[in-house]
């Protein structure tokens, strides 16, 4: 819109392309907006009882390739925190982490192992540790862990920890897929209450209304398939 604002010879038509932009900047960097968008789309706790699950699943996206062969922990980081306080608890029995590498460059990190390999530094038993580490999409996370699961004789529903917002998509997958699990959301990143504070504008507002249009990108090609 400014590239356009700025070749147009146009004045009146210049002066209102900048307006548009600078309100479009100042309606998608206002905290309030977002906030009341992660309300609507993101799936929040429900009440858990005394069940005990036989796995949980932890989607992958919360670690990436390092220097010399090693990783780290990324912004999504608590879906491994939850995940190891679910198993550390005896709500789950085992714990199933399902990824292989999200990154474009190619290397040889696979993000379950990496998983796998912090734990068991946490003195974790490893017999309580399953790995998928083919998956590279949501789609391939559920297919995957399916078969272990089953190749495991390990009795549904499963609990399923991801990302809040990621949750809806993961959820409509995994039904799709046919592995019944219960919503066990974290990492949120956005939504809350109201307060005034939120109508100040914040640059790091704007690359979170990524996140979400990749989701809601992402849900809407599940649905038409």
């Amino acid at each position: 819109m400014v590239v356009i604002a700025l070749i147009i010879k146009n004045k009146k038509a210049k002066r209102r392309l900048y307006i548009a932009a600078i309100s479009l900047t100042l309606f998608f960097s206002m905290p309030v907006f977002l906030n009341q968008f992660a309300n609507h789309w993101d799936v929040y706790p429900s009440e858990y009882d005394n069940t005990k699950y036989s796995c949980v699943i932890v989607l992958g996206g919360f670690a990436g390739p390092g220097k010399f062969g090693t990783g780290y922990f990324g912004g999504a980081a608590d879906r491994f925190i939850q995940g190891a306080k679910l198993t550390t608890s005896g709500k789950a029995k085992y714990i199933l982490f399902s990824g292989a590498n999200g990154s474009l460059e190619k290397n040889d990190f696979i993000e379950a192992d990496w998983a796998r390999a912090q734990l068991k530094e946490l003195n974790y038993p490893d017999s309580v540790i399953l790995t998928e580490g083919r998956s590279k999409n949501t789609l391939e996370n559920a297919k995957f862990s399916s078969a272990i699961l089953q190749q495991k004789h390990l009795a549904p529903p499963y609990l399923l920890v991801t990302s809040a917002f990621h949750m809806r998509r993961a959820m409509a997958t995994f039904k799709k897929a046919g592995v019944p699990v219960v919503p066990y959301p974290c990492n949120f990143i956005a939504g809350g209450r109201f307060s005034f504070i939120q109508l100040i504008p914040k640059a790091e507002i704007l690359p979170k209304w990524d996140i979400y249009t990749k989701e809601l990108v992402g849900y809407a090609v599940l649905w038409f398939k």
